[in-house]
């Protein structure tokens, strides 16, 4: 295993970095001021469509995607040190690089599953950031973890689908800006198989019967950056049977294969969210005094230090791991680890910013600093993507596999 970043790597890494200080860290503060004028706090600022020109201009565009044919054409192992580089920022980066979530995983779904005028309608508008989108499978009345219990029904009506259902926790759908919705349900709700009951189809916002119900907050927070998280309603909807994603029976093996590139894109922000937290640890300790001296010669700062560097560096080379054996032997292959960072790398983070948010006092839970609503984003990555509890019942399994 060769982890060592190639010149492709390193190149993109240093127009990033230059990117992030000259443009988005001064624009952080700017995009909140903005927001607070604006109509509605779900328009998109006026500085983050700055961002994305001067992104597309440098070429700093569609990094995620592996298909050259859509995007930079670049590895899980080449992506991973830039996802990283942007989770310093979640918030805002992967916004202006075209690569934040949901829209990553659902142009993955239409460059993978979407027939050639479903990738035309909605993927090339998605690709150009001209639009953005949802992907509702999450609902209020089931227990989703396991997706199987999807309830929302997928009927068919002659050359239409019917769909009724309600949703909820839909990252986008709160954005003006987002125009289609990839909803799952279940076409053949008493198949014998329960993992092909389910199925995918496309449906526009404007469709009659959809009804964005009101916005979902994480933590108290209304997370603009995905464009919200809402409640929707789908109230006998109807849409083409050409709307079908792939295949009657597929929803649940198009839903696995679009989370397996999302959890490690998830994980590589993740290490970035860690090491701003240590930045601003190391500068808040060397800058504070209490009890006669500074932060940084308390015994117990500098235990929380090199605990946080020694947990991001291990975090980080699984997290390298992972990416490698998903270039190498694909997803499948890499399956273990993939639910390893999963659960893994959000606890490690949640905890790095436990304890930065401790060493800042009052403002370390303020809006004066990034770590709280830092906070909030990595601990709400332990339920998205699947809980880790799931993840941990599915790897434990795999382990006594072997020895039944």
């Amino acid at each position: 295993m060769d982890f060592a970043f190639d010149a492709t790597t390193e190149e993109l890494r240093a127009r990033l970095l230059t990117f992030m200080d000259e443009h988005v860290y001064p624009a952080e503060a700017v995009a909140e001021e903005q927001r607070a004028r604006l109509a509605s706090p779900w328009d998109t600022p006026a500085v983050v469509e700055e961002l994305k020109a001067e992104a597309r201009r440098q070429g700093l565009w569609n990094l995620f995607l592996p298909d050259a044919e859509y995007g930079a054409g670049l590895t899980n192992l080449q992506y991973a040190p830039l996802a990283e580089i942007t989770g310093r920022s979640p918030h805002l980066a992967p916004t202006a690089l075209n690569c934040a979530a949901p829209d990553t995983g659902n142009m993955e779904v239409l460059a993978q599953f979407g027939d050639e005028r479903q990738r035309k309608q909605w993927l090339e508008p998605l690709l150009a950031g001209e639009i953005r989108s949802a992907f509702a499978m999450t609902e209020p009345e089931v227990a989703s973890s396991d997706a199987t219990n999807v309830e929302t029904r997928i009927d068919r009506e002659g050359d239409q689908y019917v769909i009724t259902g309600r949703k909820w926790y839909i990252s986008g759908a709160m954005n003006p800006d987002c125009k289609i919705f990839i909803v799952m349900g279940k076409t053949d709700p008493d198949g014998a198989d329960v993992r092909r009951q389910q199925s995918m189809v496309l449906v526009p916002r404007d469709t009659p019967g959809v009804t964005v119900k009101r916005a979902m907050r994480v933590f108290g927070y209304e997370d603009h950056s995905h464009g919200g998280h809402a409640e929707v309603l789908f109230d006998h909807v109807r849409v083409p049977v050409s709307s079908l994603v792939g295949e009657e029976g597929g929803g649940f093996a198009i839903a696995q294969a679009r989370l397996g590139p999302g959890r490690i894109h998830h994980c590589m922000r993740l290490i970035g969210m860690a090491e701003r937290a240590i930045e601003l640890m190391c500068r808040r300790a060397v800058s504070r005094t209490a009890f006669g001296k500074a932060l940084a010669q308390q015994g117990v700062v500098q235990n929380w230090i090199a605990d946080a560097r020694v947990a991001v560096e291990q975090s980080r080379l699984l997290v390298l791991k992972t990416a490698w054996l998903m270039d190498t032997v694909g997803n499948r292959g890499a399956h273990t680890e993939i639910q390893a960072i999963k659960i893994a790398t959000p606890r490690t983070v949640v905890d790095i910013l436990d304890r930065a948010i401790q060493l800042h006092g009052a403002g370390g839970v303020s809006q004066d600093f990034p770590l709280a609503e830092l906070y909030a984003s990595a601990r709400t990555l332990m339920l998205a993507d699947g809980p880790d509890e799931v993840h941990q019942r599915s790897l434990a399994r795999r382990e006594l596999k072997r020895y039944v």
